[in-house]
């Protein structure tokens, strides 16, 4: 028994397998490879693409998902070793893993974090406490990384340049954006990782080194690209970073120092409002794609030229979820 709870358990070549699976899947959506299986959906933050696409991925293939929101229609769950369960949680994730064992084939888990202490966070605690007791696959459907977002991000880029080994060498550029909120890390360490591991030439484009990413996804990325022959180049240039790039990805993240000061990050972010992905900046790049994982808050992040623009393929990621999600399901639950 495997869990799916990052890219980085998993080799290229078996998420490969998964990206083939999930485009034969999107050409015969409905096959009964599940059927009499059964997988919790457990929402601890608020979805609408991930539940969409795992509820209607789980009636496609013939199994049942149960969606479960603790604290709403479930019961809070602790999750801390020890405690003293005089608060709000009425169970622990030792009792919650191991009853869903017993009634489902997989159990799936979406748990931001707490955006209070990154030292804390960075453990990932709430799914690694429910792979640590569950007996059936745990699946990420998005805590500090989103793998989910990767397998859908490489199965679009893979349809758009041409087969399994197309995006190899290719320029791909992760650009942070403004937001006037603070966001999860989770679909920017999954994009630089899975951009690494999959043969392109990365860029990171940000502010300062503030909003440089966790030590952990850099070094995997480095690691990655530097196996096949490639780079990953951090940048805080602009131009310097689009100019050629085949690839433009998207997203806002918060600056780590800050994590949890929001107060005192905000003025900082005020001042990077022009990174916001237009018509302009995307001249510079070789035809490049554009891409976000959504949802994008527009002309903010992204200008609406860009984004209805003949070279975007957020929708096509979007979809590709679905197929995605499928293909991980047939392999960890069922019969591929």
């Amino acid at each position: 028994m495997r869990h799916f709870l990052t890219t980085e358990d998993w080799t290229r070549e078996e998420l490969q397998t998964w990206l083939d699976d999930a485009r034969r899947l999107k050409a015969k959506p409905l096959q009964s490879r599940l059927a009499g299986k059964s997988i919790a959906l457990l929402f601890f933050n608020p979805s609408l693409r991930t539940r969409t696409s795992f509820e209607l991925g789980a009636h496609q293939l013939g199994a049942k998902a149960i969606v479960l929101e603790p604290g709403k229609g479930a019961w809070p769950i602790e999750f801390e070793d020890g405690a003293v369960m005089d608060g709000d949680a009425e169970e622990h994730v030792r009792e919650a893993a191991r009853v869903l064992s017993r009634y489902c084939d997989a159990i799936a888990v979406r748990a931001f974090p707490k955006f209070q202490d990154w030292s804390v966070d960075r453990e990932d605690r709430v799914i690694r406490q429910f792979a640590a007791h569950a007996t059936v696959p745990v699946i990420n459907m998005e805590t500090i990384v989103h793998p989910c977002q990767e397998l859908a991000l490489m199965l679009t880029l893979q349809e758009q340049f041409g087969g399994a080994d197309a995006t190899d060498g290719r320029k791909f550029v992760l650009t942070w954006t403004y937001h006037p909120k603070p966001l999860n890390t989770a679909v920017a360490n999954s994009a630089l990782m899975i951009a690494a591991k999959f043969g392109m030439n990365v860029t990171l484009l940000c502010p300062d080194s503030r909003y440089v990413l966790d030590d952990r996804y850099m070094k995997a990325a480095f690691m990655s690209t530097q196996a096949q022959g490639r780079t990953l180049h951090v940048t805080h240039d602009i131009n310097e970073a689009y100019h050629g790039a085949d690839i433009v990805y998207a997203k806002s993240w918060g600056a780590l120092p800050y994590f949890g000061d929001w107060a005192n990050e905000k003025p900082i972010r005020e001042r990077y409002k022009h990174f916001i992905v237009d018509e302009d900046k995307m001249k510079l790049t070789k035809d490049g794609l554009f891409s976000h994982c959504l949802p994008a808050r527009r002309n903010v992040k992204v200008t609406d030229e860009v984004i209805d623009g003949p070279r975007s393929r957020v929708i096509e990621e979007a979809e590709n979820r679905l197929h995605v999600q499928k293909a991980m399901m047939s392999a960890l639950i069922g019969a591929a």
